[in-house]
């Protein structure tokens, strides 16, 4: 394994989402890597369209991606008022690379950023990861209830 690059994007990733920027501002066809880890690598996000991504990244306060050389190996992004609210989403590391630390820094990347390092509250829903997220300082909230809307 080689040395692991982690980028903290600009919000809205626009090199990432414009050109398939990776690191050191190198195209790498950045989307098409990101929905090949998604499809690979989680449930949650089997299926979503290029067009969806290059939305999503848009509409995102924090992203971080992780590369070894050309390989997309780690993502994670988050969304902020940024005073009060903050959300994880897709926290995704290659099945290849997990047990490394790798999520444990994209997670840290994520909530040292100045967008949200003084938000009130950060969260994030997980179907798996509790065990993970609670070692990290994650806790479980038995105050609140998860309900959806289901659009799609």
């Amino acid at each position: 394994m080689g040395k692991h690059i982690f980028v903290n994007h600009a919000p809205g990733a626009p090199g990432l989402r414009l050109f398939g920027l990776g690191p050191s501002f190198v195209p790498q066809k950045g989307i098409k890597k990101l929905q090949r880890l998604f499809n690979q690598n989680t449930l949650w996000a089997k299926g979503r369209s290029q067009k969806d991504i290059k939305k999503m990244l848009s509409k995102s306060s924090i992203i971080v991606s992780v590369w070894e050389y050309q390989k997309l190996i780690g993502f994670g992004r988050a969304t902020t008022d940024q005073i009060y609210r903050a959300t994880l989403w897709d926290i995704v590391v290659d099945e290849c690379y997990q047990s490394l630390g790798i999520g444990e820094k994209i997670i840290q990347s994520i909530l040292e950023n100045s967008f949200i390092a003084n938000v009130e509250r950060v969260y994030l829903m997980t179907t798996f990861g509790e065990i993970f997220y609670s070692k990290i300082g994650f806790k479980k909230e038995e105050k609140q209830t998860l309900m959806k809307v289901i659009r799609k």
